[in-house]
């Protein structure tokens, strides 16, 4: 299904529409999705579906740590919101039979508000710090010492009289997640025993993933309906999680309850959704660069105002997906549509080829970045 081409590009039309289709198929959390995802979480290494190499590894630490009566080496995991991070995190503790305290790093602004939970956990209990890479310098050093040598060092005082007092804390195990592993400091990363890389899931993980989700909430689908989700939800199980319940409310609502591959179609047609999983947003951003501007390059911020929207919402929602899905290039002039952009919204390719394309790819993929 291709959107019918524009005659005429409003960037206010997309701007003012309703922010449902764009939830849907965001990675990130959205109001709700807490409460769902605390019922739809694994809750052993053996029910987590996808990430088959981290598992293995996983799998491999905690059992050494406990056939060695010790608490495991402090565990990193990186990768795009939505695989799974924070769920890891609450199978490594249960795997271990230990409780889990969790914070944010964002929630730790003073060194004083991680020394009070640091001085609170018991003896092979697991920290998880989600977006470990926003945690206050003042905290990140205080980590340092608690990492490694289960101590940290509490000043007491200020000026000349400041007093540092040594605080002994219970031996533990930091589970750090993280969707920037660049943004994390030397220092920091290199005291992680393991890191764990998420990838994004294929389309038959997440078609394990939605039939695993609809007979966890009841949902009715059939075999071909879950793999029309699977195949919309951009590598993500959050993504396939959340449009599995949106499908859910159309075939109870206009249908007889039953998500068939064309009552998932319907409903996500409703959603904005199309066949390759992109949304209003995404269709905006390559119209814009299409009819707008020949194809491209151009630049992002302008490719932003153009659409209405944030220059990081285009760059952090829309950009990666459609990087992923080979519809748009990034080089050192400018976002460029590529064939395939052209060819989604039905429209043909300029007759000279593809602006810049060309020499993009020549000159190499560090230049995406």
């Amino acid at each position: 299904m291709h959107d019918e081409p524009m005659t005429e590009f409003e960037p206010a039309e997309f701007a003012s529409e309703d922010a449902r289709a764009e939830e849907a198929l965001s990675a990130l959390p959205q109001t709700g999705d807490r409460e769902v995802e605390t019922t739809l979480r694994p809750r052993k290494l053996g029910e987590f579906v996808g990430q088959p190499r981290v598992r293995e590894q996983l799998e491999l630490v905690l059992e050494s740590a406990r056939m060695r009566g010790v608490p495991p080496d402090h565990v990193l995991l990186s990768g795009p919101p939505g695989l799974g991070k924070t769920s890891l995190a609450m199978i490594i503790a249960a795997e271990l039979d230990a409780a889990i305290r969790i914070t944010s790093g964002p929630a730790l602004e003073r060194a004083g508000d991680l020394a009070a939970m640091l001085s609170n956990l018991v003896e092979g209990d697991v920290l998880f710090i989600d977006e470990i890479h926003r945690i206050a310098r003042p905290a990140e050093e205080m980590l340092y010492l608690a990492m490694e040598d289960f101590r940290v060092d509490v000043v007491v005082g200020k000026g000349p009289g400041a007093t540092s007092i040594p605080l002994e804390i219970a031996p533990f195990t930091l589970v750090g997640a993280t969707t920037r592993s660049g943004a994390l400091t030397g220092p920091l990363r290199d005291r992680f025993g393991f890191t764990g890389q998420m990838e994004f899931y294929t389309a038959e993980e997440l078609e394990l993933v939605v039939r695993r989700a609809a007979s966890l909430l009841g949902i009715r689908i059939e075999d071909e309906g879950a793999v029309e989700i699977a195949r919309r939800s951009r590598g993500t199980p959050r993504i396939a999680n959340r449009l599995l319940r949106r499908v859910r409310d159309y075939a109870q609502v206009r249908a007889d309850g039953v998500a068939t591959r064309t009552v998932v179609r319907a409903a996500l047609e409703v959603y904005d959704v199309d066949e390759l999983g992109l949304d209003r947003l995404d269709r905006a951003v390559l119209t814009a660069l299409v009819r707008s501007f020949g194809g491209g390059p151009v630049g992002v911020s302008t490719l932003a105002v153009a659409v209405g929207e944030e220059t990081t919402t285009v760059e952090e929602v829309c950009e990666p997906y459609l990087v992923r899905a080979g519809m748009l290039a990034r080089t050192p002039r400018g976002r460029v549509a590529t064939v395939s952009a052209w060819e989604h919204l039905g429209l043909t390719p300029p007759a000279g080829g593809v602006a810049d394309l060309g020499r993009a790819e020549q000159l190499g993929p560090s230049l995406f970045d």
